[in-house]
């Protein structure tokens, strides 16, 4: 009875609060991927599109599954290379859009073929190697490539939201690129049905061809993604029953869990699964910064384990010296040897011993080393303004590099000014973990790490946000690419590991969290390590990262 009257509290709150009377125990409150009012649904364009629209109402034809490193058909049955360059694809049957209207290998071809046309679309550069498609009969599609790449197939194959033919045909490259798409038509298990400034409303589709062709049926009527822009806020809520799915980052964990019951991946430390490399890009134009071994100084002074107890309460764990993460599907290549050879560790006395060796000295003594001219320097590491546990991480990073001589003042500017930092080169050292994230293939983590066009353009934004050049590691990095043997990417991987071992244009130093915390006020059986089902996040592009199953495995009470 008691229990009864906590849960009826909370539904009258949670109507005085958001304004709308669902069934609270059909009705999931999810949050931690929302951060400005919601307004477009747009699958052309998804890094502006509410988190959602691409898993929820559009959908893949391939999911990874990070845990089991396999990939799930979802709107294909199957798909094979026939030959060197050659795809053939087979869609399943009985696939629909929420308009009723079949889904064909016509919607996959027009897919495709849009991205040709409008070269704003966000995977239109998949036309730099794909030479034509082929439409074999309603479900069947031959992809042949003129120059095929096989570890960024695998990417295209989870990413790409197949659009309706039928609503976007006729539309101008404006109508395609800058509509908001209020009114999304999908495949998917869910649709928008409202939106306000805190929240999306998306109602479960009855239709949903998923509920027969893969006995997958979606446990909530709604899915209320809330807009919550404190973390503190997020907090209350959850211990509350008023957040059911939190994919923030939340302090206090370990108390939460506690006093609460709150359900997290792994019940004890770190929490959390990985979710991507967190670590220091470098401006290598920049002197001392340009000189290998000075960085190499650098990566032995910083304490990662400081980092992970300090900002993070143990719910990260440290990065390995290449940052490869602990997941199967990248650990298969980790290559041991290299690391053992050319890795580093926290060693302040080594790092003293390499900066003495290159003549960086205190001179006069004011405890920061002047360099070997005599000239003393000052250098200055960023992150954004707010994001807290960055900020302490970056202060201990700081505080580590000055009890070795390296005069480094932290800097927090707010994210817009961050950003242009970041995506323009224009900082000393830079904390960041965007482009290391969690993908199908290692190829990804290596692109991110050394993209190779950052060097020449004026802004990067997929990733070598210092601007390191090396011809070699990009002929490797095409190499890793156009492989498909297990054996030659395993090699690859160990020669650009050394590579970026030796040369530290990018510090690893600890994994970021896949943050996930639930409450089982209204909903259980959630994804953990015991019962992993799931990888529970519903961040953009983790739908297709086996995200979207929490949906067919929690139960209410």
């Amino acid at each position: 009875m008691k229990r009864f009257l906590v849960v009826l509290v909370l539904v009258l709150a949670l109507v005085s609060v958001f304004g709308q009377t669902f069934e609270r125990n059909k009705t999931l409150y999810w949050g931690g991927a929302l951060w400005s009012p919601p307004s477009n649904w747009n699958p052309f364009t998804p890094w502006n599109a509410v988190a959602g629209t691409i898993g929820l109402v559009y959908e893949p034809l391939f999911l990874y599954d990070p845990l089991n490193d396999k990939f799930e058909p979802w709107l294909a049955e199957k798909g094979e290379w026939v030959s060197n360059n050659e795809y053939v694809l087979t869609l399943r049957k009985g696939l629909r859009w929420q308009d009723g209207v079949p889904l064909t290998a016509d919607d996959v071809v027009f897919t495709f073929e849009i991205a040709k046309k409008y070269t704003g679309i966000s995977y239109s550069p998949v036309w730099n190697w794909l030479d034509r498609i082929e439409r074999v009969d309603e479900r069947t599609l031959k992809f042949v490539f003129s120059d095929p790449r096989y570890q960024e197939w695998k990417q295209m194959l989870i990413n790409t939201p197949i659009v309706p033919k039928h609503i976007w045909e006729n539309k101008t490259e404006e109508e395609v690129l800058q509509a908001a798409n209020e009114n999304p038509v999908g495949s998917g298990p869910y649709y928008v049905e409202s939106w306000a400034d805190d929240r999306c409303v998306f109602k479960k589709n009855g239709n949903w061809w998923g509920i027969r062709e893969l006995g997958y049926d979606p446990k909530p009527e709604r899915i209320v993604e809330l807009r919550v822009l404190s973390n503190n806020v997020a907090v209350g809520m959850l211990m509350k029953g008023e957040l059911d799915w939190s994919n923030f980052f939340l302090p206090g964990v370990p108390v939460l869990k506690k006093a609460y019951g709150i359900v997290t991946w792994y019940e004890n430390a770190p929490y959390m699964l990985p979710a991507n490399t967190a670590g220091i890009y470098i401006n290598v134009s920049k002197y001392p910064l340009s000189i290998p071994e000075f960085r190499r100084a650098m990566a032995y002074a910083i304490n990662p384990e400081k980092i992970v107890t300090r900002a993070y309460e143990n719910m990260v764990t440290a990065a390995n010296p290449a940052g490869i993460l602990p997941l199967p599907g990248y650990m298969k290549y980790y290559p041991k040897e290299v690391v053992d050879k050319y890795g580093f560790k926290y060693d302040p006395e080594m790092a003293k011993k390499i900066l003495d060796e290159l003549g960086f000295k205190d001179v006069n003594k004011d405890g920061f080393r002047e360099d070997p001219n005599g000239k003393p320097f000052k250098l200055t590491i960023e992150c954004p303004y707010g994001w807290t546990d960055w900020m302490v991480s970056i202060q201990s990073i700081a505080e580590d590099l000055v009890k070795v001589g390296i005069n480094v003042e932290p800097k927090y500017p707010d994210y817009s000014k961050y950003a242009d930092d970041l995506y323009g080169g224009k900082f000393d050292l830079i904390l960041n973990n965007f482009t290391t994230g969690v993908s199908a293939t290692i190829w990804s983590y290596f692109n991110g790490v050394f993209y190779p066009d950052a060097v020449e353009s004026e802004y990067s934004y997929s990733g070598n946000f210092g601007k390191y050049a090396n011809p070699e590691v990009e002929t490797l990095l095409d190499e890793l690419n156009r492989s498909n043997d297990d054996a030659k990417i395993k090699e690859v991987v160990a020669k650009l590991s050394e590579i970026l071992l030796k040369d530290l244009p990018f510090i690893p130093l600890w994994y970021n969290g896949a943050w996930f915390q639930a409450s089982e006020a209204v909903w259980t059986n959630w994804p953990t390590e015991k019962n992993p089902y799931a990888v529970p996040i519903g961040w953009n592009g983790w739908w297709q990262l086996t995200g979207i199953k929490t949906l067919f495995g929690i139960e209410a009470k």
